[in-house]
């Protein structure tokens, strides 16, 4: 299975939080899934954390890299396609972050880890 982190779920994987379901992580742990955190979701983290709303222990692009090679997480960098596939989707969610991640998500056959209950309401594969 290929997987697609959303924001929180990567956060809370770094961190060890007990937040995070135990299929998730099983998911996440799964030696056959491929595990993605998109590009929208390292923005997403320096954005919030220049507004000071995310207390990270190091400096966002330092920590981002460091803590999604530690945990064998590949980059997903946002292309045009699915920059573009946005106009398709229904209005549910208000938050460009996550809106990327579905697209990205229905464009790359994608399955995203979130406990959000809006982005599972897109069409596509989404599971917590």
């Amino acid at each position: 299975m290929k997987l697609l982190l959303d924001t929180c779920t990567f956060l809370w994987i770094v961190a060890g939080a007990a937040e995070l379901s135990p299929r998730a992580r099983d998911l996440f742990q799964a030696a056959d899934n491929e595990v993605y955190l998109s590009a929208a979701s390292a923005w997403e983290i320096a954005v919030k954390h220049g507004l000071g709303r995310l207390p990270l222990p190091e400096a966002p692009d330092r920590f981002v890299r460091e803590m999604r090679q530690a945990h064998g997480i590949v980059e997903l960098p946002i292309d045009e396609e699915s920059s573009l596939h946005l106009s398709r989707l229904p209005e549910l969610h208000q938050d460009p972050f996550d809106r990327m991640l579905v697209s990205q998500a229905i464009v790359h056959g994608l399955t995203i880890l979130t406990p959000d209950p809006l982005v599972t309401q897109y069409p596509g594969r989404t599971t917590w």
